[in-house]
């Protein structure tokens, strides 16, 4: 029970302190706002509106959010300025709980289904190769087997990266180098789980959306080879999204799922960026649970999105 707590605890000052630029301007923004008022009135409420726009929460979260302190503070008839934050959080709180998406309680994956297959897609420079890498490391840590494949074979650089990885965490790679053809990286890929009874098998694929017609047919192509081994394999598709690029990760988010059958979502650099409310919109627009979320640099640093730890840590 203590390890667990210390772990806990451990993690939650991470996402504390990968939290942090968010909650530094967000708030100030909020105090600003509601400087002078007494009560929680249509002023305060439309630059409320504002704030949570700009921090990238989505327009059509933020009319939701709106809405319902709206129906609070009539039922209510008096709430003080002072209680806004408290307000904001148990309706954000509430209004991701309603998303009927399971919040995951550690690294796992189904134990009937071996090898996991889990497809890895995002435009590059989202931090794709890290967070498999990072993914790879906490599975190992769990005490699953994983095989890493390298079927991003249009940057050597990639290919290298992903190297470094696997020789880090300890993960045997399956690559062919650049230029080889993706599918067959994958093919191989699964193979080798096979062979190896792997838990886990994490591929990364291209990470090109300039043209989606390619995009397409390419990860059409992986999953058919996939599927000679495995029929229901890939088991997760896992896009991973930059969350300090703000409404430009909503515009991945769309195009990605419809250009291939997404289940997953990661938002990786919160640290960095003030723009966590993202991830915030993204939980509530997309039927498609955000199931990690990168805080800082470190191998630790990815972990499990629980939408009610998330909204504690950020008004925290």
């Amino acid at each position: 029970m203590g390890l667990f707590n210390l772990f806990s605890k451990e993690k939650k000052e991470r996402l504390d302190q990968g939290l942090q630029k968010t909650k530094t301007t967000f708030f100030s923004r909020i105090s600003k706002a509601i400087i002078g008022k007494s009560t929680v009135d249509d002023e305060v409420l439309d630059n409320l509106e504002e704030i949570l726009v700009t921090s990238d929460v989505g327009v059509e979260t933020t009319l939701r959010i709106i809405e319902r302190i709206q129906n609070r503070v009539s039922r209510d008839k008096y709430l003080g300025s002072s209680e806004l934050n408290v307000l904001l959080k148990e309706e954000i709180a509430a209004l991701l709980q309603e998303n009927n998406v399971q919040d995951l309680t550690g690294f796992t994956v189904p134990p009937s289904i071996k090898p996991y297959v889990i497809l890895v897609v995002g435009v590059n420079g989202v931090g794709k190769t890290t967070t498999i890498g990072k993914l790879a490391y906490q599975f190992k840590q769990s005490g699953k087997n994983v095989v890493l494949g390298a079927a991003d074979t249009f940057r050597a650089a990639a290919v290298d990266q992903l190297t470094i990885w696997a020789e880090r965490v300890g993960a045997p790679l399956i690559a062919q180098g650049m230029g080889a053809d993706p599918a067959s990286v994958a093919y191989d890929t699964v193979k080798s789980a096979i062979a190896r009874e792997a838990d886990v098998a994490i591929i990364d694929t291209a990470g090109r959306l300039h043209n989606k017609i390619n995009l397409m047919n390419e990860l059409s192509k992986i999953r058919k080879v996939i599927q000679k081994l495995i029929p229901d394999a890939p088991h997760e598709v896992l896009l991973i999204l930059d969350a300090s690029t703000g409404q430009n990760a909503f515009e991945q988010a769309r195009q990605f799922s419809a250009a291939t059958e997404v289940n997953a979502l990661a938002l990786t650099k919160l640290d960095g960026t003030a723009k966590g409310g993202v991830v915030i919109g993204i939980s509530d627009q997309f039927k498609i649970p955000v199931k990690y979320i990168g805080v800082g640099e470190g191998m630790e640093d990815l972990q499990v999105f629980n939408r009610l730890e998330f909204v504690d840590s950020l008004f925290n």
